[in-house]
């Protein structure tokens, strides 16, 4: 969970933010194997995304964890069973994994097109 705490502060911050908190998060965890559970190790990852200091507090919100509770039982009611998932809003398809760009682009494309 605090992964995903720490993402969704920095969305609160700016899209941006988020896109630099993401891209931190995945590099540390399959590239360089540190422990993002830790949030000794989510500080210091906010701070090399270059975030604002005070911002990382609104990691530890009760409506953060709660927005977070609410989407893992979304997830679970439509079969997710790892992370990361994603969806499109309008769909309720789930694609699980950490997959490559492109294979999501071309998920994406081809699914609006039906």
């Amino acid at each position: 969970v605090p992964p995903h705490q720490v993402a969704k502060a920095a969305a609160r911050v700016s899209e941006g933010a988020f896109a630099r908190m993401h891209v931190r998060l995945m590099e540390a965890y399959f590239s360089e194997s540190r422990d993002i559970s830790s949030f000794d190790v989510l500080r210091s990852l906010w701070n090399e995304a270059a975030l604002p200091e005070r911002a990382f507090e609104r990691a530890h919100s009760e409506e953060i964890l709660q927005e977070i509770e609410a989407e893992f039982r979304e997830a679970q009611e439509l079969g997710a069973t790892g992370v990361p998932a994603l969806r499109r809003a309008d769909d309720d398809v789930v694609i699980v994994g950490a997959h490559p760009e492109a294979l999501i682009r071309r998920w994406i494309e081809r699914s609006l097109a039906e």
